[in-house]
């Protein structure tokens, strides 16, 4: 292992990757990667690669769809991933060695014309199809108003969660209580799991646009401040509500966007707890054997930034802008994939 991420990893934090490329998660594996995310953009870039021209060929040539083949690629990546992390899920009970697949972003796509009745509906069924004979595969869902009504009835029916594009303690909240809601309607814990995937960079990417006036000591704080609060809230209410399993957070969206900026700069942060979906570059750059980090999650700046944060952002506002462009970034990349396989297969 890197003396990098060993030093992450004895932080406290479980370092997973986010990438489903069999090369890279053998690798991560080595290093002390524990479990694995996946989404569209990572399945397009592996298909970019050509290393999988030959599956798509086959798929193409068993009469499938662009659709069934994005989803049977998908399937088979996160299963392969299972597969390399399916040791530190027996090890560990089920609490960790899960990677995530991703439900069907398009769902959201306001173009397809589907009531929120309809999204629920098709979250939950969806949700039962991936998961089923899966042991750690988590499913993941976005906190957009249908998918959080998804998710209660998912967590009622026993299937491990991954709920994505969270930006705000009040979404977090929505959707952690909603999940709750859902689990107690079970049988037993015992096998319930959940995680919160707070995204991390695009709100200081949002500050710098739409907040300038921050002093040079706030601007560029708010992405760790507001990850933080929403772990210790995280922490406090499953201390309240003890579970066998741990209920997490994934510190999610760990790249830096803006150009000068340590690559490390959220990784070293957020360190000590929870959970990082850190990006190939990101996990490439922890690993560096110069890297060491220390326990920060529960460190938090001057009280003069925290006053000047809180007295500067609408957080309501924030999370409109947010999950609106979320959503547009959430959809966009699918339909890319189903483009990109449509060219290939234009091409063969």
């Amino acid at each position: 292992m890197a003396n990098g991420l060993r030093s992450l990893i004895a932080s406290g934090t479980k370092a997973w990757l986010d990438s489903v490329d069999p090369d890279l998660i053998q690798k991560a594996r080595a290093d002390g990667a524990t479990g694995a995310t996946s989404n569209p953009v990572i399945i397009s870039d592996l298909i970019k690669t050509g290393r999988f021209d030959d599956s798509l060929a086959s798929l193409m040539a068993a009469g499938h769809d662009d659709a069934a083949i994005a989803w049977t690629l998908t399937d088979s990546l996160v299963r392969s991933a299972q597969g390399v992390f399916l040791d530190i899920w027996k090890s560990t009970k089920g609490n960790d060695g899960w990677v995530s697949f991703e439900l069907d972003p398009i769902l959201e796509d306001v173009a397809l014309g589907l009531s929120e009745d309809e999204r629920v509906e098709r979250y939950v069924s969806l949700g039962k199809r991936w998961s089923a004979g899966e042991p750690n595969r988590m499913i993941k869902v976005p906190a957009t108003t249908a998918g959080i009504r998804a998710i209660e009835l998912l967590a009622a029916a026993g299937v491990p969660l991954n709920v994505t594009l969270i930006f705000t303690m009040p979404q977090y909240i929505r959707a952690r209580d909603a999940v709750w809601k859902g689990a107690q309607q079970r049988a037993s814990l015992d096998s319930f799991k959940s995680v919160y995937s707070v995204f991390i960079s695009r709100i200081d990417v949002y500050t710098q646009e739409h907040v300038p006036t921050l002093s040079p000591a706030a601007q560029g704080m708010l992405a760790i401040v507001n990850a933080k609060r929403v772990w210790a809230e995280n922490n406090a209410f499953w201390q309240a509500h003890p579970t066998p399993l741990e209920q997490a957070i994934i510190f999610a969206s760990t790249g830096v966007k803006q150009q000068g900026l340590d690559p490390c700069t959220y990784v070293t942060a957020l360190a000590g707890d929870g959970i990082q979906t850190n990006p190939p570059a990101t996990t490439a750059a922890a690993a560096d054997p110069s890297r060491t980090f220390s326990r920060q999650v529960d460190q938090m700046p001057p009280a003069a930034v925290l006053k000047e944060l809180d007295a500067a952002i609408n957080m309501q506002q924030m999370e409109k802008v947010l999950m609106a462009e979320g959503v547009e970034k959430f959809v966009a990349p699918q339909k890319a994939l189903l483009a990109l396989i449509a060219s290939r297969r234009a091409a063969s």
